[in-house]
């Protein structure tokens, strides 16, 4: 009774830590990368689409965002009447929870002088720390941490490589536990072992290898990255501790069930391909690699030369050494050989390294691709989660700790409330001109991608490029059967028009940041697909 009322206190609390974390973001220019980017709004769309019963033909770039979505229309469905942007900001609350519940599971089980709730919050806690010194309100920007409070930028990703990791040390945990319980007779008999094992110990051990095959697949399936953030440092370690000294044979099943779920998911994109722009393959340039390198390291110059970026800098290196030391230096184990922690502690290092040099040698431009930088150190903090010997009055400690959480939470909403439904009086007034028009117009993505989700009819804004050539990217393709269009929306953004004749509008529309060009008179063809 006591353990379940402690993980359900785990539980609440991490709620309440959510909410703190999104308030915060949410209240900086990041907001502008949760609420109103043209990559962020994808989920959002497709959501939308889904419930408004469309027949849906997405063209996606090279991820599918499978869990995303259902997790975003599931939210939508329970929560009808808030605005899109409300169901975004609860979103971000319920990534960070599921994030919680992937490093409990990491944490692995409760034992007598362990306390995994507690370390599971303090490395949310200390992600946290990380995500709120991030405040700038560019995608581009070395902000890996806050990425995950949005639906687009890899959430079911993040959580996957976690669980992964999480489900490989829980299977050591069994493995052990197993060799602990077995009696040391001279002639042990097949009764003795079964009997001696439990027959749930193994079951359960089993069970696990039979999750791994499926978050692989799944993470896989949706997105390719989870190999490089989840796969392949695992496989890496799993081949490490096939050596004796370490876990020997134990190592097998849990490698074969990492390369057959993974596996698996890459033969499952192949009958999705016709919903995916980029297989993966355009993502690699490694001619470029020095150009990467140059880029990476200005982006962490620029992060540098901020207090937050010093302090997230810091905090990282910090927990990047606890994972070293306790990979090296690990903890002994009160009920089976060997240290069981030192996999994920060694995850915690190799994960950041290898993405880190595989991003670089592949030659690309996305600081989104680096998110295992801020999310793999935090599990040095489980990786071993001892109980502290803390002050005789605990209770009163935990008991300010939890009004000074459930204060911050309550405070929190209000301020998530106020950024989700800020006024923008530009995008209203783009809505409102496009919906009375009751015509179908274009824009080119990071332009149209805000308004068009706020239409009454999204299919009235068409995604072009600056050609007019319907851009098909994130996009639905029933949107191109329109065979033209009678406005332009631009903005800032906006590439400048290359149209054939060079055609004149008849009229401007100014709505603050964006104009409108209306040719009511003379439409404008569109040209043919590309993506």
């Amino acid at each position: 009774m006591r353990g379940a009322w402690r993980e359900a206190s785990g539980w609440v609390a991490a709620i309440a830590m959510s909410a703190i974390i999104v308030g915060q973001v949410a209240s900086t220019p990041r907001s502008e990368l949760l609420f109103r980017d043209g990559d962020s709004l994808i989920v959002a769309m497709v959501g939308r689409s889904i419930l408004d019963g469309d027949r849906l033909d997405w063209m996606f770039s090279g991820v599918l965002f499978l869990p995303e979505t259902a997790v975003f229309t599931l939210l939508r469905i329970l929560l009808p009447t808030v605005s899109i942007m409300c169901v975004l900001a609860v979103n971000a609350i319920v990534n960070l929870v599921a994030f919680y519940g992937a490093i409990r599971l990491a944490a692995g089980r409760r034992r007598p002088g362990h306390a995994p709730v507690a370390w599971s919050l303090a490395a949310l806690g200390a992600f946290g720390i990380l995500a709120i010194t991030e405040t700038s309100a560019s995608r581009d920007a070395l902000d890996p941490a806050s990425m995950l409070l949005t639906t687009t930028y890899y959430s079911a990703s993040v959580i996957g490589a976690v669980l992964a990791a999480g489900l490989v040390r829980r299977w050591f945990d069994a493995r052990a536990r197993r060799s602990a319980l077995r009696p040391l007779t001279t002639v042990e008999t097949p009764h003795d072992r079964r009997h001696s094992r439990g027959v749930s110990t193994g079951t359960r051990g089993f069970g696990r290898l039979f999750w791994l095959v499926v978050v692989a697949l799944v993470s896989t399936t949706t997105n390719l990255l989870f190999l490089a953030w989840g796969t392949a440092p695992l496989i890496v370690l799993l081949l490490a501790a096939l050596h004796p000294r370490f876990a020997g044979r134990r190592a097998l099943p849990p490698l074969i069930a990492l390369v057959t779920g993974s596996g698996l998911g890459m033969l499952a994109r192949i009958p999705l391909s016709a919903w995916i722009a980029n297989p993966g393959d355009g993502y690699a340039h490694p001619s470029d690699a020095l150009v990467s390198l140059g880029y990476y390291g200005a982006l962490a110059g620029e992060r540098l030369a901020a207090p937050g970026g010093i302090a997230a800098t810091a905090l990282t290196l910090v927990l990047l050494l606890v994972c070293v030391l306790r990979t090296v230096r690990p903890q002994p184990c009160d009920d089976g050989p060997g240290a069981r922690g030192i996999l994920l502690a060694a995850y915690g290092w190799l994960a950041p390294i290898t993405t880190v040099v595989g991003a670089i040698l592949l030659g690309t431009h996305a600081a989104r691709y680096l998110q295992p930088i801020a999310f793999a150190p935090v599990l040095g903090l489980v990786a071993h989660p001892l109980a502290l010997k803390l002050p005789s009055p605990t209770r009163i400690f935990a008991a300010v700790g939890a009004v000074l959480l459930a204060a911050g939470a309550m405070l929190s909403v209000p301020r998530i409330h106020a950024a989700a439904t800020a006024p923008d009086a530009d995008v209203a007034c783009v809505v409102a001109w496009v919906n009375a028009s009751g015509r179908v117009g274009a824009g080119q993505f990071w332009t149209v991608r805000l308004p068009k989700l706020l239409l009454e009819h999204p299919a009235q804004l068409v995604q072009v490029d600056h050609t007019l050539r319907g851009y098909n990217w994130l996009a639905d393709r029933t949107d191109f059967s329109a065979r033209e269009v009678t406005f332009l929306v631009q903005d800032a953004q906006t590439v400048p028009w290359r149209i054939a004749g060079a055609p004149q509008p008849d009229d401007v529309i100014a709505c603050g940041r964006y104009r409108i060009l209306d040719f009511a008179r003379q439409p404008l063809p569109l040209g043919p697909q590309r993506s």
